[in-house]
């Protein structure tokens, strides 16, 4: 019965690859290859090498190793990259986004005058009746 169907199917009778398919390159035991030489799955495993490290100004895996600039920030450039075409990456970038560590204080220091070195004054005792 076996043998009937695998006759019915033309398939060869030890093994999955045909002669001419072994002529042509591929392996004995199994037909299936990579896939074609394309950009989808059968080309990823062919990627080890790594164009981007990391930056040191913005900590991102932007930083081109042969270019040496960041594709994010643009260091070495004194200037931080900003384009206004991508109003949203601006946006993600812009003051108030991150810990602000000097300018979260300025609003309570301009109120007080920038007095520094000094005790802040008591305040009068309210008018106790």
């Amino acid at each position: 019965l076996l043998q009937d169907i695998l006759d019915a199917l033309s398939l060869p009778r030890h093994g999955w690859a045909t002669p001419s398919a072994t002529r042509r390159g591929a392996s004995r035991r199994c037909n299936v290859t990579m896939g074609k030489a394309g950009k989808g799955t059968g080309s990823f495993g062919k990627r080890h090498n790594k164009s981007h490290t990391l930056c040191r100004r913005c900590g991102r895996r932007s930083f081109h190793i042969q270019k040496s600039t960041c594709s994010y920030c643009g260091y070495p450039s004194a200037r931080i990259r900003k384009y206004n075409w991508s109003v949203k990456a601006i946006r993600r970038k812009t003051t108030g986004t991150g810990r602000m560590r000097y300018m979260k204080d300025l609003p309570r220091r301009f109120k007080n005058g920038f007095r520094e070195g000094t005790q802040a004054k008591p305040k009068v005792a309210a008018a106790s009746s």
